[in-house]
């Protein structure tokens, strides 16, 4: 985006499960529990929304679910997790207990693990990236489960969701550019420019959240500037925007970058600038789910919660935050 008085494209965000605002690179981090985002920008359906009939169940509060992406029947990506959201936090003591009411089959035998991101989401992905064709099914069995804080759930839980086609996009910030893949094959390379030196753009694997046609993207959401006497204000809505991450990344089209490449090079606050007909054209391309991987920035990588960033650690990183380990899932 145009740094200046040009028009910047940076989004504001209102989250119904990760309160908050977001844009561009507007903050360091945004942890999912401390809360950046965007109302449904998870993915994830009401876990209310297909519940198994109630029953008698221990004295207690109800341990109730906010959210489960994929949505049930989604067809998502390669890189998509399972994620888990409660209402109310989950003690340590009952998170391996909990892991193991929460089953993942597929029809392709996968290995993964649950990462807790704090206390009220939990995350599965696998080990390495989905095969493309995998129908997979989550079985959330929380009847008479304890969060160890006094709640029990009350109902049982299913989501089912397809691995659509394995469509990558891999961003160089210092070569303008932006390869897209479908099943191995490159598709298209377009022409980008990414963050500026003040606001770089997150490196790292950034599953897509979700897409919309139109974003509203303000300066002041993000604390960069209400003044509007300030180089650095917008307010702006801007088309075919692809959201990476809860802190507000993006690639998008942007007005004050029309033709972005190595021979403009203008910078952004963190978004990925494609020109209007490439903006229009990636919009077509991806889903939930699909990794954009960028490389070259001087920031570091997307913290896992920070949106479906799960592949931004390793998994020996990934099975430290598992209070059960790695397991293959069952069969579907």
């Amino acid at each position: 985006m145009r740094r200046g008085k040009g028009v910047i494209g940076i989004a504001l965000l209102v989250s119904a499960v990760l309160a908050g605002t977001s844009a561009c690179g507007g903050k360091e981090s945004a942890s999912a529990d401390s809360g950046d985002g965007k109302g449904g920008s998870s993915g994830g359906a009401s876990a209310s929304a297909h519940p198994s009939p109630s029953h008698t169940h221990p004295s207690g509060p109800p341990m109730l679910l906010e959210t489960i992406a994929p949505l049930d029947k989604a067809t998502v990506g390669v890189a998509m997790p399972v994620s888990v959201v409660f209402t109310n936090p989950v003690a340590t003591s009952a998170r391996s207990n909990i892991e193991k009411h929460l089953k993942i089959s597929a029809t392709v035998p996968t290995t993964g693990a649950w990462h807790w991101m704090g206390d009220k989401r939990v995350d599965w992905r696998p080990q390495n990236y989905w095969k493309s064709g995998t129908k997979v099914r989550i079985d959330a069995d929380l009847k008479d489960v304890s969060n160890g804080s006094g709640r029990y759930g009350t109902h049982g839980y299913t989501h089912s969701f397809t691995i659509g086609d394995d469509v990558r996009a891999d961003a160089s910030v210092t070569g303008h550019t932006m390869k897209v893949t479908r099943n191995g094959a490159t598709v298209r390379t377009l022409s980008i420019n990414a963050g500026s030196a003040q606001y770089p753009t997150w490196n790292g694997t950034m599953a897509v959240i979700d897409k919309q046609e139109k974003v509203h993207m303000t300066s002041c959401s993000v604390g960069i500037s209400c003044d509007k006497g300030d180089a650095n204000y917008y307010d702006l809505t801007l088309p075919w925007d692809i959201h990476l991450t809860q802190s507000g990344t993006y690639v998008h089209f942007s007005t004050g970058d029309t033709n972005p490449g190595s021979g403009s090079a203008l910078g952004s606050h963190g978004c990925v600038h494609l020109s209007l007909a490439d903006a229009k054209w990636f919009y077509g391309q991806v889903k939930q789910g699909d990794p954009v991987t960028v490389t070259g920035s001087p920031r570091a990588k997307a913290p896992a919660d920070n949106g479906y960033a799960s592949f931004n650690l390793s998994w020996s990183q990934w099975l430290d935050g598992s209070a059960s380990g790695a397991k293959t899932t069952a069969a579907l």
